[in-house]
């Protein structure tokens, strides 16, 4: 496969994605040989995510960081241009889009910028994921958020972070702990994030328990593998840190083998999927017949899935499947199979039984971006001028973080000085040398 040199990538998607996006999506997968009947690109929807960051600063200096050494000396973009790209997203994809509200982290924006950003993004039909730390997102900003919207927060939380007195994985779910208690009882779908790399990977069965012992509280939980990209200090990963393996590490966890076929999203070297049933704090795998499921869910696009709002979800569901009859016996037959098999481990928790979706993302070294994989991305960037794919966003993102932003008087906004710049649209790189030392993270810091 051909691998993009740093002058020869597209920034742009091209236009027929405005027209037609699900259709361009499609069409995609159908270039590349990806179109089947369990791929939901272009399927269901044209594309899983949109992150819109909303700040280049962070609280933390993560030893695996997607940030670049200019990020600190970055200003925050101007809420007109964060709530612009945002409508820019609607603009793309539609309704029913998710957006990942991020950065850098991005409760270090005003609670009332933050407000108005969730806010813009449920009034165009939209759903707000909350990309966070955690260390700043109290119990009552979160409140406030939800009032006005907010769909899903997601915590970043593993040893990358160098947390002050933890260690290892395992110490660090005192932490997991108390957030999870911080969001009790809000109308929020709860996910986990965590970076996969050399010192932790032994961890990762372990961790799997640890969520699995959770999933009442939690919907997803999201692995992603060491990128060299960035600014952070580890770079190439370990050979024994692959999709494969931690797919068989997930499963160990688990106690079972989760299909992660059944639902596949873009490109297959990227992203992997599988949903749990969780009993007894025991994972069982849900989607154990894969053309079935492909077809359901190809079929029930137009049902409208709140995340947040599980049994509201399953009604619609429920509701689309009386005009589906056929699908509705299949999943009938199915389930009583499904019930059968579960029986005994069902009666002794009294059928109380979760779901728990395990997501692994393979993120790709900077210097190493593959063309197909960045057609094929399913998690994009919003930038001034569009979409791109999230690992191109993060190999290029000096280039993009610099970009001047024109205002509604024709003026242009420096992000170096936070300030009009007159008619200048170029803005040029402060020299690595030449940044102050309060701006410095990751390898730079390490360097200096």
């Amino acid at each position: 496969m051909p691998l993009f040199s740093k002058d020869q990538i597209e920034q742009q998607k091209p236009i027929s994605w405005l027209a037609d996006p699900l259709k361009a999506a499609q069409e995609t997968m159908k270039r590349y040989g990806l179109w089947h009947i369990n791929q939901q690109m272009g399927s269901r929807w044209p594309i899983a995510c949109v992150a819109v960051e909303i700040t280049q600063r962070c609280n933390l200096d993560c030893t695996l960081c997607y940030l670049s050494e200019h990020s600190e000396s970055i200003h925050d973009l101007p809420l007109d241009e964060v709530l612009r790209r945002i409508e820019q997203v609607y603009r793309y994809y539609g309704k029913n889009t998710d957006i990942q509200v991020t950065g850098g982290e991005p409760t270090l924006r005003k609670p009332d910028e933050l407000c108005a950003i969730i806010t813009i993004i449920r009034k165009l039909g939209m759903r707000a994921t909350l990309m966070t730390n955690g260390i700043r997102a109290s119990r009552s900003l979160l409140e406030k958020l939800c009032r006005v919207g907010l769909t899903d927060v997601a915590f970043h939380v593993d040893t990358t972070q160098q947390r002050k007195g933890y260690s290892t994985e395992l110490e660090l779910n005192v932490i997991r702990q108390a957030y999870l208690d911080k969001v009790k009882g809000l109308p929020l779908s709860v996910m986990f994030n965590t970076t996969l790399h050399k010192s932790n990977y032994h961890e990762l069965p372990e961790l799997v328990r640890f969520f699995c012992d959770h999933a009442t509280q939690l919907r997803t939980v999201s692995f992603q593998l060491q990128a060299d990209t960035g600014r952070g200090t580890l770079t190439t990963r370990s050979d024994d840190i692959t999709l494969e393996n931690t797919v068989e590490r997930i499963n160990q966890g688990g106690g079972t083998v989760l299909n992660f076929d059944a639902v596949q999203a873009g490109h297959p070297n990227c992203n992997r999927y599988a949903l749990a049933l969780v009993i007894n704090n025991q994972a069982h795998n849900f989607y154990d017949d894969n053309r079935l499921f492909g077809q359901v869910l190809r079929a029930s696009k137009t049902v409208n899935w709140q995340r947040n709002q599980p049994i509201q979800s399953v009604y619609r569901f429920g509701f689309w499947l009386l005009k589906h009859p056929a699908i509705a016996l299949r999943l009938t037959a199915w389930g009583a199979k499904r019930l059968w098999q579960l029986k005994n481990t069902l009666i002794a928790s009294r059928g109380k039984a979760t779901t728990l979706s395990f997501i692994v993302h393979n993120f790709m070294d900077a210097s190493q971006l593959d063309q197909e994989r960045v057609a094929c991305c399913v998690f994009n960037t919003m930038t001034r001028d569009g979409p791109i794919s999230m690992c191109l966003h993060n190999a290029k993102r000096d280039g993009f973080i610099h970009q001047a932003i024109q205002t509604s008087e024709g003026k242009y906004w420096s992000p170096v000085t936070g300030s009009l710049s007159g008619t200048e649209q170029i803005i040029e790189v402060i020299p690595m040398d030449q940044l102050p030392s309060r701006f410095l993270r990751g390898r730079s810091r390490k360097i200096n």
